[in-house]
């Protein structure tokens, strides 16, 4: 088989017409042209960095997609699932991959639970690590969020990166906003990338001291504008990545995205494509084709480099995108959970007043996973600390999911609710349930909503109405296609968004307001948690 276009040579940065000759899923030929021809030819986009979880779909669902925006692999850590169901998570995620023709490749997940202030459902101590590394399917070692362990050489931790070593797999950082002697001596640890980085300077000091590093645009951190002009000196040593993907921006785009927009602002059109096709399977070491021969047939065909349009898309030889049309099965799985909890009473959110003058709340930044802590005046109703729906004071909880706990609840700003309440158990990286509103009755009819039916997203409406997207794998992911999830996830976002939320995604900004490891307040079910100082706070 053979596809006549203009050949994008990534490598020696020229471009010409050519017959691209293909056979049992293999390069065979490259062979030039002396006419011109339509449309090119180059390797498929790689996502460097993403948890297929946050799609909300099946890895098979999330493929089906991917292809149409030019993906041919992934970079996947399965740490969210491993959070709720562990190795048997992580082994159902890997094997619903299988049944596809796509490349995920699957990491193990090197914090589960992410720390130890916080309830999971699941612990991968080093021993469980080393055994998912000796698999010849597991690329690297998950995120290190844990990065004071690395800087205090905590034993645990350091078993797991040292068993990376010994099976010669990528370490993958995170550490947000560290800098200086910090940084490179986490670095110097073994670990080789970071997603994190928020501002060029940071990005820059990472890179100089030899990370490479992600430029992440998600539906909830995006981080493309502050970093974008490092791919003009370091193109060997950048990679693009979502992290995070919600199921109706996947509909829309996903790494041709970066592509579009970095070649939009007049980048070296060969660094773009070292770091969206390139990098990652260098670094990774994984099996995906960059169009020599010899390599495996994963290919795209676009219309031009002006627009970018994604025609083709091949993996092993097979089209699996042509014609507007997507050849892959579709998948049929039975759903796992990991979910024991009873249903809440109202008083159990009651936050009772201590006589505080202020009380500290959570920040929440759009477009952000880091947040501020603010100090705030409490309102006060029946010696209870409540909502304030007109300073933007709203009540945050966060519900263990996993057994019958007290729950932890806390304020929040930059919601924006003016009535109702939303509610997840999309909440990096435990999972519990976590809830904003603008009073204990609404938060509380939305935590029982989720609770009755094991797991999804919730909105309380206006009205009173209960809205839901039910996520029985896991709580997390859904058995249905992406359009369907997608166009129920868009009802439920537009249903936050008339609650009156200015953020561009409530709901992936709400699933990271119980994410520890990235600073500074957050809330776990444990409670209200300082990430500067790593402890609880009190108030």
């Amino acid at each position: 088989m053979k596809i006549t276009a203009n050949y994008i040579d990534i490598f020696n940065k020229e471009i010409f017409a050519a017959n691209v000759h293909y056979a049992n899923g293999k390069i065979t030929q490259i062979e030039k042209l002396d006419y011109a021809v339509e449309n090119y030819i180059l390797p498929g986009f790689i996502d460097a960095h993403i948890h297929i979880e946050s799609s909300m779909l099946l890895p098979s669902a999330f493929a089906a997609i991917a292809v149409k925006h030019g993906t041919v692999a992934t970079i996947s850590d399965p740490h969210e699932i491993a959070n709720v169901c562990g190795l048997q998570g992580i082994e159902y995620f890997m094997q619903n991959a299988k049944k596809v023709p796509f490349k995920f490749n699957f990491g193990a997940p090197s914090c589960v639970p992410a720390t130890n202030f916080e309830t999971a459902g699941a612990t991968l101590n080093a021993d469980d690590v080393e055994k998912l590394l000796a698999k010849p399917d597991i690329k690297y070692l998950s995120e290190m969020m844990n990065y004071p362990g690395v800087l205090f050489k905590d034993a645990e931790v350091m078993q797991k990166i040292a068993a990376a070593k010994k099976y010669n797999k990528p370490v993958d950082g995170h550490a947000p906003g560290l800098l200086g002697d910090a940084a490179i001596q986490y670095i110097h640890a073994g670990i080789s990338t970071d997603h994190e980085c928020t501002t060029y300077d940071e990005a820059l000091h990472k890179l100089k001291n030899g990370m490479h590093i992600l430029i992440r645009e998600g539906s909830a951190a995006k981080n493309f504008d502050a970093l974008i002009n490092l791919l003009h000196e370091y193109p060997e040593k950048i990679m693009f990545c979502c992290d995070d993907k919600h199921p109706d921006e996947l509909l829309e785009c996903h790494i041709n995205k970066h592509v579009k927009e970095a070649l939009n602002l007049n980048i070296n059109l060969y660094h773009v494509l070292q770091a969206a096709c390139v990098n990652p399977v260098l670094h990774y070491k994984i099996d995906s084709g960059l169009l020599r021969v010899g390599d495996t047939a994963d290919f795209i065909v676009i219309n031009n480099i002006q627009d970018f349009t994604i025609l083709q898309t091949c993996i092993n030889g097979e089209m699996v995108f042509e014609n507007g049309v997507v050849n892959m099965p579709t998948i049929q799985e039975v759903a796992i959970n990991n979910f024991n909890c009873s249903a809440k009473n109202v008083q159990d959110f009651n936050i009772t007043y201590k006589q505080q003058k202020t009380i500290p709340v959570i920040e929440a930044l759009d477009g952000q996973l880091i947040t501020n802590c603010i100090n705030a005046e409490p309102t006060i109703e029946n010696n209870n600390m409540v909502s304030n729906t007109h300073t933007d004071i709203l009540q945050l909880c966060v519900v263990n999911r996993y057994t019958d706990a007290p729950t932890a609840n806390a304020f929040i700003k930059n919601f924006n609710l003016k009535h109702g309440a939303i509610a997840s158990t999309v909440a990096h990286d435990c999972h519990n349930i976590i809830a904003v509103g603008t009073n204990a009755q609404n938060i509380c009819t939305a935590v029982n909503a989720l609770i009755a039916s094991k797991g999804g997203l919730c909105v309380v409406t206006e009205s009173g109405q209960t809205l839901i997207l039910e996520l029985p794998v896991a709580g997390l992911v859904s058995l249905q296609s992406a359009q369907e999830v997608g166009q129920q996830y868009a009802i439920l976002h537009q249903a936050a968004k008339a609650l009156g939320s200015t953020l561009q995604s409530p709901f992936m900004t709400l699933s990271f307001m119980a994410l520890l490891v990235i600073p500074s307040l957050k809330l776990s079910d444990k409670g209200l948690f300082d990430g500067g100082k790593f402890e609880f706070m009190e108030w």
